[in-house]
């Protein structure tokens, strides 16, 4: 089979979500354009507009327009956050600030994830909360005038640290993170100096300081498309016969990158290259181009893994199709995904043929030649369902 062509896809779900919470925040009307429109980033608008924010409907193609009050309104009632992470944890910063009582919740899964990696260092800026459900949703919150936080995060965490940064923008405090090395991804703070304000990162990425300089000045952004997923058409066009695939107006930050690196030590330089483009309010976009290429074993190394937790599932289907056994070291974060992602991940690849163990919080997997067969289980989990239909269009493979 060959993958070729020329394909943009959807808008990044992580610089979707930030513009529109930032919008909300602004005193004017914003447009955003190329909004990722999926049930994710639908979650994030309709809890907007509960909120007091004027946002269009969510449509391929069309730009949102956000219209902001400068501040939330109190809702009427509980805020559900559908199956979003990143909607819950950023919403619970912004809440924070708020001098009212609001009470988030969300789906099965969204409950089931850790919410006190947030709300400890909020409770410490002044919020107050209460738990409904041990360490995960439904829980209250009751915000009000926040303190500035000095805080060192103990797990990379892009989520909570735009979580703690927005609570700093919205209550116009100062907040002072230290990440574990290596960092997370960086989108809260490209979009914050996109917008003028004031975060600086030193210490090679370990320090992030926000001062409050000013609220958001309403703004217009087109968003790349998400990175993520372009991952899955670049692994179909890896194990492809022929072909080659250009993938138009990714973005291509520095802290998304990572599995990149991976797959060019996996297939070699002239698997995969970046031609950028343009800049999106700080943002780096640009085209990503794939060729096949046969696969050799790796080590990721724990210090990259913040780089490309998401896209885990996908190499690791990579991984199952090079020579070799491939480590991934300290993936345990992926237990506490939309699924037990590294579980559900190494149950699957071993039910379709392949050999693969998690030891602790690493992922080993040996890849072999044989096509792959057999039914897997997704717990509804979209990116192990596209990381092995990716499996699913190597020759006479039967993955169901």
């Amino acid at each position: 089979m060959k993958v070729a062509g020329h394909v943009r896809v959807p808008g990044d779900k992580s610089i979707t979500h930030r513009a529109f919470f930032a919008a909300a925040l602004a005193q004017g009307t914003s447009w955003v354009e190329g909004a990722l429109t999926s049930r994710d980033a639908r979650s994030t608008a309709a809890l907007l507009r509960r909120l007091g924010a004027d946002v269009s409907p969510l449509r391929r193609g069309a730009r949102v327009r956000v219209g902001g009050l400068g501040r939330l309104l109190e809702p009427p009632d509980a805020l559900h956050c559908g199956n979003s992470g990143t909607t819950a944890r950023l919403l619970l910063g912004i809440l924070a600030a708020h001098p009212f009582r609001a009470t988030v919740t969300g789906d099965t899964s969204l409950r089931r994830r850790p919410m006190r990696r947030v709300t400890v260092p909020l409770t410490e800026m002044g919020a107050t909360f209460v738990e409904h459900n041990n360490d995960g949703l439904p829980l209250s919150v009751t915000g009000g005038p926040l303190q500035p936080l000095t805080h060192r995060q103990q797990v990379s965490s892009a989520q909570v640290k735009g979580a703690l940064l927005f609570a700093g923008l919205a209550g116009g405090v100062s907040v002072d993170l230290i990440e574990p090395s290596g960092g997370s991804r960086d989108h809260t703070e490209r979009l914050f100096r996109g917008l003028g304000l004031t975060v600086e990162t030193v210490r090679g990425g370990e320090w992030i300081h926000y001062r409050p300089t000013g609220g958001v000045v309403p703004f217009e952004l087109s968003i790349p498309g998400d990175i993520s997923s372009a991952a899955f058409l670049v692994g179909a066009a890896l194990l492809a016969e022929g072909g080659e695939l250009s993938l138009e107006d990714v973005g291509l930050n520095p802290t998304r990158t990572g599995f990149l690196e991976v797959v060019r030590r996996m297939g070699g330089e002239g698997s995969v290259h970046t031609e950028p483009s343009r800049m999106a309010l700080e943002e780096p976009v640009g085209t990503l181009v794939a060729r096949p290429s046969p696969l050799s074993s790796t080590e990721v190394d724990a210090a990259e893994i913040p780089s490309l937790i998401d896209e885990v599932p996908l190499l690791a289907i990579l991984a199952s199709r090079a020579e070799g056994t491939t480590v991934f070291r300290e993936v345990g974060e992926l237990r506490v995904k939309e699924s037990n992602r590294l579980e559900l991940l190494a149950a699957n690849l071993r039910a379709i043929g392949s050999d693969a163990e998690v030891r602790g919080n690493d992922l080993y997997v040996t890849g072999g030649a044989a096509p792959p067969v057999g039914r897997i289980r997704t717990a509804g989990d979209h990116r192990l369902a596209m990381a092995f239909a990716v499996l699913g269009t190597v020759p006479a493979a039967r993955v169901m």
